[in-house]
């Protein structure tokens, strides 16, 4: 098949990634008339491939490509090869997201003026305000249908036996419990149907009802004319002229072959792994050690949300697994309170895993085996849950780097992630342990489990956004501080990670971003 743009046309924004960041940048950009090519490592999926099978469709849509997971904390030893889960193919990981949709709150944009130096920690305020995102955190709560929220006027899902056992011992401990704001219809809107609860969200959504840019912002862009998509399409590099002004994107196609796409513009949205992967594979001459480095923070300050399981076993069924994946959010310990021994908030998001995933990270872990773990599995019907989402320090050792030795099938070097606890973190997750037992054994539970933490959907920092070019990566708009017509425009652009799930933000900055890129070309300034 031929490209519907030609590779010498140097007029294009080159997007790199096509999940909530890429996805959505390439369908502002093109409602605008602005031109571009969405190249996507991985395939292009139909709703035809998507299998109610938690295993099933694990192996058929996640990132596998070799990662080395590094590390004092438990991850790097059960999950060696898998850091993070996030999905390859066209929609990124909005294909296998909950669904959650939460704003962040206003002191998490500035939590260096909120707490001051945090030993260990690589703490930094934000250069914007949640005042400055609220408009297109309206626009992104539309354009998603986000249930529960006055952008939508779309009601909630609903209280499942789950959400009730949770919210029952919410009350009896006197904590605060709310039905979740989902970007998964309650009603038919915009061509899409509402939600059947088949309780597979994050197998991929089988009917649409739950927003994914694989079916709404792609395809939509497409539609204009002014947007063409390359799956499976692994960038190798990005390539710059002796002005340091990026020029356009070298990669290999689906059979193989290298080629090169001309740009004006090149946004990196590849996720929180691959998007410094790609920065620091982009060494040159001019950029020794990365494009858009010279602060040195490329790939520093990985984020994923300090998390953990609680699973509580009841006498009587609950039947967790009845209702959206994540019906509720306990959030009594959503602000920043240090007089808890830690600084930030956490969520306690009720989550239901099904009976496959729950037998691989039950403890005693990714074994599935064992007496204690055949006990709980069979209690199975009459369990109920949480994930804690916790704000994760920032913290410099925690990073992306290039291993000096391993390449994959590209011939590129591995990714290598590393990833340990701050202090703050292993605080607050022994918080949310306690609170959550407490909450359970409030209702009647007969048994509560800790699970450790599991590879990490939310990956946040590695590029952040930073007021001073020599602190982070890129400005309020996701441009590189560097290089006026390189942007980021994916998680990795996060000054912090809040507590929130990070899908609604990054949305949010994309939209935002989309405008400053168009209106920044229409002016000539890029």
């Amino acid at each position: 098949m031929t490209n519907k743009f030609d590779l010498n046309d140097d007029s294009l924004v080159v997007i790199i990634g096509s999940g909530a960041g890429g996805g959505t940048l390439a369908n502002e950009l093109a409602k605008t008339g602005v031109r571009s090519v969405v190249l996507e490592a991985g395939k292009r999926f139909t709703f035809a491939d998507i299998d109610n099978d938690e295993w099933g469709m694990f192996g058929k849509i996640s990132w596998l490509d070799k990662r080395n997971s590094e590390g004092p904390s438990r991850l790097a030893k059960d999950f060696p090869n898998l850091p993070a889960w996030i999905v390859k193919g066209v929609g990124g990981s909005t294909m296998h997201w909950a669904g959650v949709a939460m704003r962040f709150q206003e002191h998490e944009f500035k939590m260096k003026t909120t707490n001051g130096v945090v030993p260990g920690a690589n703490v930094l305020d934000w250069p914007i305000t949640l005042k400055e995102l609220e408009p297109y955190y309206v626009l992104a709560e539309k354009k998603m249908g986000v249930c529960g929220t006055e952008s939508t006027g779309m009601p909630f899902h609903g209280k499942s036996s789950h959400y009730k056992v949770v919210e029952a011992g919410a009350n009896k401990i006197g904590a605060h419990c709310e039905q979740a704001t989902l970007a998964i219809n309650t009603e038919a809107r915009e061509g899409r149907p509402s939600c059947q609860v088949n309780g597979f969200c994050m197998q991929g959504c089988k009917i649409g009802a739950k927003w994914s840019t694989m079916y709404t912002e792609i395809p939509q862009a497409e539609a204009t004319g002014h947007c063409e998509v390359r799956a499976e399409s692994m960038v190798m590099k990005i390539e710059h002229d002796k002005h340091g002004k990026v020029t356009g994107v070298l990669y290999v196609d689906k059979d193989g072959n290298q080629q090169f796409q001309k740009a004006r513009v090149v946004a990196v949205a590849a996720n929180s792994i691959e998007s410094p992967r790609m920065l620091l594979n982009s060494a040159s001459d001019m950029f020794p050690d990365g494009l858009a480095n010279s602060s040195g923070q490329v790939g520093q300050n990985y984020m994923t949300h300090t998390t953990g399981g609680v699973y509580a076993e009841f006498e009587k069924p609950v039947h967790m697994y009845k209702s959206t994946v994540v019906p509720g959010i306990v959030k009594e310990w959503e602000d920043n309170d240090p007089s808890r021994g830690h600084y930030a908030g956490y969520e306690l998001e009720i989550l239901h895993l099904g009976l496959p995933f729950m037998s691989a990270f039950l403890n005693p872990g990714v074994s599935g085996w064992g007496r204690e773990v055949a006990d709980s599995l069979r209690n199975y019907e009459k369990m109920a849950g949480f994930w804690i989402c916790g704000e994760d320090m920032p913290v410099e050792s925690n990073n992306i780097t290039l291993h000096p030795t391993e390449k994959d099938q590209y011939g590129l070097p591995i990714p290598v992630v590393h990833k340990a606890d701050h202090i703050n973190d292993t605080r607050m997750r022994n918080h949310a342990y306690k609170t959550s037992k407490e909450l359970f054994e409030s209702v009647g539970a007969i048994k509560v489990s800790n699970l450790p933490a599991y590879p990490a959907s939310h990956n946040m920092g590695t590029n952040r956004m930073s007021e001073r070019p020599q602190d982070g990566v890129v400005n309020s708009w996701g441009q590189t501080h560097d290089i006026d017509n390189l942007f980021i425009s994916d998680g990795s652009q996060f000054t912090t990670s809040g507590t929130e799930n990070p899908t609604l933000t990054i949305v949010a900055l994309a939209i935002r971003q989309a405008e400053y890129i168009s209106e920044s070309m229409r002016r000539k300034e890029i």
